[in-house]
């Protein structure tokens, strides 16, 4: 039904990023962001976390080695994924089934909507850990948000309930754990049912808004008008 769903399936490890992920991830986003007969993408978890963020045994595994190379390609192989994500001509949709931390948080944040479990919680947890945030979240944070909330939720690295997340503008939408597919592939599919060349139009227009003038929106607008 021109919807696209993507897992990230290692529930063992709560989704956890591994180096092979963050690259089948990149390949399966450009197959589909190709894809004319795609006109959404949905992008959730199995088991019952979204993504815990990068693999930490993996992260000290690499510290302890010194293996710098592998742990910049790990935390930099973002920067493809997010780029697909962003410049997709599908909206991309995340279904939060559960926890999402760190680099998770992030990689949900990055989407173009989301639609949450009423158990997920999201988190930057970086500053538990020691370590900066990474993944996108300097960016996507504060422009959710707003500056001072993102500064509170990097320090305290707090987990936020849904119910938060919602009141925050985080998340779209939070339903029942137990309806969050059908709810979220229901939400795909009516966005899929809309003329796709409209839907392309607008995406582009509400990324560009964020470092653009009005007139440069009005000049936009009336070039997708036309």
């Amino acid at each position: 039904g021109h919807v696209a769903t993507v897992t990230l399936n290692r529930p063992d490890k709560l989704n956890a990023l591994t180096a092979l992920m963050v690259t089948e991830l990149r390949e399966t986003l450009a197959t589909l962001a190709g894809n004319e007969a795609v006109r959404c993408i949905v992008l959730t978890g199995a088991g019952r976390a979204f993504c815990a963020g990068a693999d930490i045994g993996l992260l000290k595994d690499l510290h302890d080695r010194k293996d710098a190379a592998m742990g910049g390609r790990l935390v930099d192989g973002c920067r493809a994924v997010y780029r697909l994500v962003r410049e997709a001509p599908q909206p991309v949709l995340c279904a939060i089934n559960g926890v999402a931390a760190g680099g998770g948080a992030n990689l949900a944040l990055a989407c173009d909507l989301r639609i949450a479990a009423d158990t997920a919680k999201i988190g930057q947890v970086f500053a538990k850990l020691g370590l900066h945030p990474d993944w996108g979240g300097s960016y996507f944070l504060p422009r959710l948000v707003g500056p001072a909330t993102a500064m509170e939720l990097f320090l305290s690295a707090e987990m936020v309930d849904a119910g938060r997340m919602l009141a925050m503008g985080l998340v779209n939408r939070v339903v029942p754990a137990a309806e969050l597919a059908a709810e979220a592939a229901a939400w795909a599919a009516q966005i899929a049912a809309s003329p796709p060349r409209a839907v392309r139009l607008v995406k582009q227009a509400v990324q560009m808004s964020g470092n653009a003038s009005l007139e440069q929106m009005l000049d936009y607008e009336l070039k997708a008008q036309l």
